[in-house]
């Protein structure tokens, strides 16, 4: 693996470690939950570097309903952490205290709160868009294959389950402007739940990878096999 290759892996793996540090806001106290932001601010800056060829062919090529929903995918999730950076920046009183007043306190909440639910399904679906590739380089046995995907299966129907319990949707919907955290839960049990969640969102991403996949498998036989015409 190229270094470059392996820096990039590094990123992405404390990305997505730092998101579920931010979902778990319940144990990592508001301090804490500042500063991770700030890092992944950072880190998503450095995620954009490492990748930028992806903007320098932006506008090149052609596009298929697979490079549609990837480009749509990324776009919104650039969008929605940035956004959730800035109200939570404007709102900071430990990290960068000297941007509080950057945005309304009342809109910067909202926004926050519902942006970073938007933020976090949108990388759980980003990540599960890439994964049919990523394990076709892993390649697994058969009966690692089964286990692997059965477990992503019951992890994701237990995200599903989670993130309905949890009342996620109304806070993605601007329904609830506050967010009601259970203190009682230990942080194993905080980042195992928002860990499933995580697996629910992939899990839609493989689906829809392999959805497309199928589609323009059946378009091209049928390009290749037209129906005669009586």
């Amino acid at each position: 693996m190229k270094a470059k290759q392996i820096v990039r892996t590094i990123v992405d793996v404390v990305m997505l470690l730092a998101l579920l540090c931010l979902m778990a806001y319940q144990v990592m106290g508001e301090a804490l939950h500042e500063y991770i932001g700030v890092g992944m601010t950072v880190m998503l800056i450095a995620h954009h570097f490492l990748n930028n060829r992806w903007y320098r062919v932006l506008f090149r090529g052609k596009y298929n309903a697979n490079r549609i929903l990837s480009t749509v995918t990324n776009t919104l999730l650039l969008g929605c952490i940035a956004l959730t950076a800035f109200c939570g920046m404007s709102m900071s009183s430990h990290a960068v205290p000297f941007l509080y007043g950057m945005a309304d306190t009342v809109f910067a909440r909202t926004a926050h709160l519902a942006l970073s639910y938007w933020s976090f399904g949108l990388m759980g679906f980003h990540l599960g868009l890439h994964l049919p590739a990523i394990t076709a380089k892993i390649k697994p046995n058969k009966a690692a294959k089964i286990v692997c995907a059965a477990a992503f299966t019951a992890a994701a129907s237990a995200g599903l389950w989670l993130f309905i319990r949890s009342g996620i949707p109304d806070y993605m919907l601007f329904r609830t402007h506050f967010a009601f955290f259970d203190y009682e839960k230990t942080a194993v049990q905080v980042f195992l739940e928002n860990a499933a969640i995580e697996c629910f969102f992939a899990f839609l991403g493989v689906i829809a990878v392999r959805l497309i996949r199928t589609l323009s498998k059946t378009q091209r036989q049928q390009n290749q096999n037209p129906t005669s015409e009586v």
